[in-house]
């Protein structure tokens, strides 16, 4: 009886179910990601000690950044989000893991990442992403990156910007300019980190 019960209730929640969670909904028209242009090769990589890594963190980022849309500056005090075009992942994560793999391209020292809580290293990378999206009235893809390098107590910053002129509103056109653009300030960041 009670076997009876119990698979009278799994097939009530079955056919409930759909009513209740969508599974398929409409998928965005584009989703984007960045792809790092420099990547470690295949193979051994850097080895060593945990304490004398590189840790690329997160970088903070305002919310109307840190979201799955991309941010259009419409005018100096108001913002919109670019149709039919969505994130893969939160960008600050991604920026993460784009800077991580430059730096790992380049350094003879191990990379990881991760937060302040998972792991410290000798040379920590935070910062801030405070642009990362498009300005409608300069028609201008911009990634602007502050970054924050803790190397055995002492700190250094320094700011990194690129921008990719003459994009239309498109999220056709602007996805493969933020890759561009976010590979141009990674590229020089890394090269910034690494040099000391």
């Amino acid at each position: 009886m009670r076997a009876i019960s119990m698979g009278a209730v799994a097939l009530a929640m079955v056919v409930v179910l759909p009513g209740c969670v969508s599974l398929g909904g409409k998928a965005p028209d584009m989703l984007i990601m960045l792809t790092p242009d420099e990547s470690a090769p295949a193979g051994p990589m850097a080895g060593g000690q945990a304490d004398n890594a590189i840790v690329v963190l997160d970088p903070d980022a305002d919310r109307r950044i840190d979201v799955d849309r991309v941010p259009v500056q419409i005018n100096a005090s108001s913002v919109a989000y670019l149709k039919d075009a969505v994130w893969v992942e939160r960008p600050t994560r991604q920026f993460r893991r784009l800077l991580a793999e430059t730096v790992r391209a380049k350094a003879d020292r191990i990379v990881l990442e991760g937060t302040d809580f998972e792991v410290k290293g000798k040379t920590t990378v935070a910062g801030r992403l405070s642009q990362m999206g498009y300005d409608a009235v300069r028609q201008t893809v911009v990634v602007r990156y502050d970054a924050v390098v803790e190397d055995g107590g002492a700190v250094r910053t320094r700011r990194f910007e690129a921008e990719v002129p003459g994009i239309p509103a498109s999220a056709a056109a602007v996805g493969p300019a933020l890759n561009e653009a976010a590979n141009t300030v990674a590229k020089e960041a890394a090269a910034w980190i690494l040099g000391g």
